[in-house]
């Protein structure tokens, strides 16, 4: 069976996310966005492939938003009541109450301020969002008889999600945007240990490891305090939703320790409702921020204030957030426009921003400059610029923190640009050994996905599976100095427990299959048991000592060595090499599994191969057998005994 993968947006690119997902023929609608890059038919996903004739219904079993933002939910109105889609839809219960503000102003932007035609009308979104199915965090949701999904708390923005779909036995996790690391108003992602084919993960920040976020946060306050300090103007375009929080929450306080009296505010409008809805759905906030609630609101901002278009140009020192992010349009670029000019101001770039947007052109430009803002207008840019890192986005390490943890059978990269993905896929299959996808817009990627079968399991199978399985690691404490008769080295006994059971898959005659213990095996099978015992006599060097004590008729071994003693000198001396292994000793023998050693009495040993080398020293005679099961066992016994000097003092 196979996972099919069409990425109709974030190939390659970041921007319109829309990933098309087909599991055991059910099809998945990860994320319905728009390109804020682009104004032609480039800003939405091409929809046709996945319906030529248009039956969207029958095309998709569902659809799955992943968070608010507009490159992941900007198309959704459009495709619902435009195209025709009216299957089910699913997000959590914050992206259901904030998708329409932003889909609303995003809206009146084209409209009212581009005078662009319009995609979809505010009735469009409210129809829009009445086929949602809101979720809650690990909640699985049942979409079919085979289709099952459930959220997992992405980071990010309030309410984004990582979302878990499995059919039958292929199962995977689509991402979304998420953060591997908590803020001030938000946690780090969670996520269960799953048992995945498949994870389609952002790659924003693919090749980017962020210094401290404390480092960040002090540069960005004296930024800003420096510029008012001298009569400037800050502006600070950003999403309404997000990092306008995060960024609020860091300057209140500030303005708070610092007692400054610099206005701060808000641009009039969606931030002022968004911060309405985020103080309602404080319980998707960080733990942190709900810990606060019990005295204060985190987001009752003291110091910031509603901004109204007639202040643009009111003398004094201020500082402004505007919406939207990037300078991609609306009043964040309307402010821009009148600001960028003057000398003492600052523009503050907090996040990721998309190619041909206002924001990136500005990230490389170098004051004075002039700006390209549309075909027709060009801006004199002498203004302070200051990009910070403040993105919701993880890190490259935070990708792979993910990834290492979830060790799925597979990787797609989406929502990042080409060069950056390509180095994390080489590091993602180097250093995890996954296999990794970075598939462009409008490509298809087959993943092969694990088939399990159900199997009857014997009683003595389960019994073996649950009974403890222990094992002794001893380690010496000090060095073994020297031999001394009746003395017991100090030692320190560590136990595992590691429940592995050993077992057989036979056939039966029904054709079910049905794992049975090993020891059950040949009786089945109705099969005579035959076991190959390896046998060899390994000589071990002893030093010369005075010969005072005869030897007994027939023994072949040291004279002032007794059998007990040779066993006691062995055991101390394997003891210390093979501390991974438990070693018994019976007095007539060392046992290590199946490998079994004794003190050859015999002169002339059938097993015995080699005669002692060394002339200075004799040797004794030990021998030893195995099961083939022990070979690589055996071998590393012996190869330490031919080294080995069995001094008694």
């Amino acid at each position: 069976m196979t996972i099919d993968c069409l990425v109709l947006g974030a190939g390659q690119e970041v921007g319109k996310s829309c990933v098309v997902v087909t599991i055991n023929g059910k099809r998945i609608m990860f994320d319905c966005g728009m390109h804020m890059g682009h104004s032609d038919h480039q800003r939405y996903p091409d929809f046709s492939l996945i319906s030529e004739s248009g039956d969207f219904d029958n095309a998709l079993s569902c659809i799955i938003i992943t968070h608010f933002h507009l490159d992941h939910i900007g198309a959704l109105p459009y495709f619902t009541e435009v195209c025709g889609y009216n299957g089910p839809i699913y997000m959590t219960y914050p992206t259901k109450a904030l998708a329409p503000l932003m889909l609303e102003d995003y809206r009146r932007v084209l409209v009212d301020r581009r005078g662009e035609k319009e995609q979809f009308s505010s009735e469009n979104i409210a129809d829009c969002m009445k086929k949602v199915t809101a979720v809650d965090l690990k909640q699985t949701m049942l979409v079919d008889r085979d289709l099952q999904i459930r959220a997992y708390y992405a980071g990010h923005v309030l309410g984004a999600a990582m979302f878990y779909a499995k059919v039958g036995d292929a199962a995977m996790v689509y991402t979304g945007d998420y953060n591997m690391t908590a803020d001030r108003h938000l946690g780090a992602a969670q996520i269960d240990r799953l048992q995945l084919d498949l994870v389609i993960t952002e790659s924003t920040y693919a090749t980017t490891i962020r210094d401290s976020k404390y480092v960040r946060e002090r540069e960005f306050l004296e930024a800003i305090h420096k510029c008012v300090d001298s009569g400037g103007k800050v502006l600070i375009p950003a999403f309404a939703l997000g990092r306008a929080q995060e960024l609020c929450m860091l300057l209140d306080d500030y303005w708070e320790r610092m007692n400054l009296k610099v206005p701060i505010y808000f641009s009039a409008g969606l931030t002022i409702q968004a911060n309405m809805y985020y103080k309602v759905l404080i319980n998707w906030a960080s733990q942190k921020v709900k810990n606060l609630s019990a005295t204060r609101n985190a987001f009752d901002f003291k110091n910031v204030h509603s901004f109204e278009r007639s202040m643009i140009n009111a003398p004094g020192p201020c500082v402004l957030f505007a919406t939207p992010g990037m300078l991609s349009g609306g009043f964040s670029l309307e402010v821009f426009k009148q600001w960028a000019p003057c000398e003492q101001n600052l523009i503050v770039l907090p996040g990721y921003c998309l190619a041909e947007t206002v924001g990136h052109k500005l990230m490389r430009a170098k004051p004075p400059a002039r700006i390209d803002v549309d075909k027709s207008t060009q801006i004199d840019v002498r203004c302070q610029i200051h990009q910070l890192s403040f993105s919701p986005h993880t890190d490259s390490k935070g990708i792979m923190d993910l990834i290492r943890f979830l060790s799925p059978k597979n990787v797609i990269l989406v929502h990042g640009e080409k060069p950056k993905m390509a180095s994390l896929k080489e590091r993602i299959e180097s250093d995890l050994r996954i296999p990794c996808y970075y598939p462009a817009n409008n490509e298809s990627q087959r993943i092969e996905t694990t088939h399990y079968i159900k199997a009857e399991a014997s009683k003595s199978f389960l019994q073996s599976s649950l009974s403890p399985n222990f094992k002794f690691l001893k380690t010496i404490s000090r060095a073994d100095t020297g031999f001394v008769l009746n003395e017991r080295a100090e030692s320190c006994v560590q136990v595992c427990d590691d429940r592995v059971a050993e077992g057989a898959v036979i056939m039966q005659k029904d054709q079910h299959p049905k794992i049975v213990h090993q020891n059950e095996l040949m009786d089945i099978l109705e099969a005579e048991n035959h076991k190959v015992q390896v046998a060899y006599c390994c000589p071990v060097c002893v030093p010369d000592e005075p010969k005072n004590v005869a030897l007994s008729p027939g023994e072949d071994m040291h004279p002032v060595l007794d059998k007990c003693s040779l066993l006691h000198l062995l055991y101390t001396k394997l003891s210390n090499g093979f501390q991974d292994v438990t070693i018994l000793n019976d007095g007539d023998r060392l046992q290590i599994q199946s490998f079994t050693v004794s003190p050859c009495l015999k002169e002339k040993c059938p097993h015995r191969i080699h005669v002692n080398p060394d002339s200075t020293s004799e040797a004794v005679n030990f021998c030893c057998t195995w099961s083939m099961e022990d070979e690589k066992l055996a071998w590393r016994v012996i190869s330490s005994m031919k080294n080995l000097e069995l001094k008694t003092r």
